[in-house]
């Protein structure tokens, strides 16, 4: 959420930044709920500073012996005013706080224009395209031919978008689950993390899921308000909510497996074939919390941390900066890694790495202590994918296939997979 102060005193600044992610401030809404909110605080408070000098008047009154029935009367009537202004401030309020909760954070100066991924720039590469002297297969066939990987008969148990993985295929899920975590918790320092995957409407709002993307989240249909978590970014990051954090704990560095849950409304059509877009996935999620000067140095050591992993799988790849219209609700600066998949002959991302910085923090009332100031401030938050572990597997398929369509295991994950080497 966007400081209340930088809307109110540099909104046109605010507004052209927002235009750089495609979104239309309304200057006009907001300044009346602002001018409204102004006037009906100024009569609380003039009501408020004058029932108080009517109840010192009764008293001073009563003490003279006076008739103290006309006061009481104008107390009440000011009471009752008073009330009426109070509760009309706090609507006002409200409108004003769903006003800004809509509004997306501002975008780093860094983040280049544009509208769509077409336009997010390229910044780095890492390794060649895998090269091969036969037709190389996506992963779907190479699955299929091998009869580890199923989309039909988990059509039948759930419905589209979903996977049963077999035999080799399922250990190497599991192999490159436990892998990254290990390279996370063992050579990055991050505190491995077992954390609920489902959360409240609180923890969606915190880190900037709702409201505006109820839409893509699953719900569990009773009355508590129950939902599956789409990333778990959400429960990671609310770790954090409501507290204030000493100084010197600071970075947090976390890390977890957890399944993810969207029902990717709005992308009907897009990644329909394989395992690109499900409606189940896992991920091993990485997430830091900083002091504000720091935030922008961890966003690039995260990247570099899920960087490391596909190095070790030797899988190609490339660094994107997303553009203003490509980039996320609470993000203010995205790096994109892109893996190689010769079965599509093009870059897909596997990981997001976000910065963003003190939006999600004001959200969920989340600070550290300056001991400079010995206040409470409000810290910054960032997160990735370290990696997606479905979009992995089917990189090191689509990567280390043969011609018989067998997939080789790479050799960072050999002790994960005890003599198995190969797969098919």
């Amino acid at each position: 959420m966007l400081d209340s102060k930088l809307i109110r005193d540099n909104i046109e600044e605010t507004a052209e930044r927002l235009n750089v992610k495609g979104f239309e401030l309304d200057i006009d809404a907001i300044n009346e709920l602002e001018s409204h909110r102004k006037t009906i605080q100024v009569k609380t408070e003039s009501l408020q500073n004058e029932r108080n000098v009517s109840s010192k008047s009764i008293g001073q009154a009563k003490a003279k012996g006076e008739d103290i029935q006309p006061l009481l009367k104008e107390v009440g009537l000011l009471g009752d005013q008073l009330k009426k202004a109070h509760d009309e401030l706090e609507i006002v309020k409200q409108q004003l706080h769903e006003k800004l909760s809509e509004i997306p954070n501002v975008p780093d100066a860094d983040v280049p224009v544009g509208n769509s991924e077409e336009e997010n720039v390229e910044i780095k590469r890492w390794g060649q395209p895998t090269s091969f002297d036969f037709e190389p297969k996506d992963h779907v066939d190479l699955g299929q031919e091998n009869k580890e990987m199923d989309f039909d008969i988990a059509s039948e148990i759930t419905g589209s978008r979903f996977v049963v993985l077999r035999s080799g295929l399922a250990r190497l899920h599991r192999a490159l689950t436990q892998f990254m975590l290990d390279i996370h918790t063992q050579e990055h320092d991050y505190e491995e993390t077992y954390v609920p995957y489902i959360v409240n409407r609180k923890s969606l709002f915190g880190t900037g899921q709702l409201p505006k993307f109820e839409h893509d989240q699953f719900t569990i249909q009773d009355d508590r308000g129950f939902y599956l978590i789409s990333t778990a970014e959400v429960p990671l990051t609310n770790l954090v909510a409501n507290q204030i954090i000493d100084a010197e704990k600071l970075p947090l560095k976390f890390v977890a497996h957890t399944p993810c849950f969207r029902s990717e409304a709005g992308s009907y059509g897009r990644d329909t074939r394989g395992m690109i877009r499900q409606h189940q996935f896992e991920k091993v999620e990485l997430v830091w919390v900083t002091k504000p000067d720091d935030s922008y140095d961890a966003h690039e050591q995260l990247t570099q941390h899920a960087e490391v992993i596909l190095q070790k799988l030797g899988l190609p790849y490339r660094v994107v900066i997303l553009c203003g219209g490509d980039l996320g609700f609470s993000s203010a600066k995205t790096y994109d890694l892109e893996v190689w998949l010769p079965g599509q002959n093009a870059y897909r991302e596997i990981s997001s790495c976000s910065n963003m910085q003190d939006f999600q923090a004001r959200r969920m009332h989340a600070r550290w202590r300056n001991p400079n100031t010995g206040k409470p401030e409000l810290v910054h938050t960032l997160n990735g994918s370290g990696l997606a572990v479905g979009r992995t597997l089917i990189a090191i398929m689509e990567n280390y296939q043969d011609v018989h369509g067998r997939i080789h295991i790479p050799e960072a994950l050999h002790a994960y997979m005890p003599g198995i080497t190969v797969i098919g």
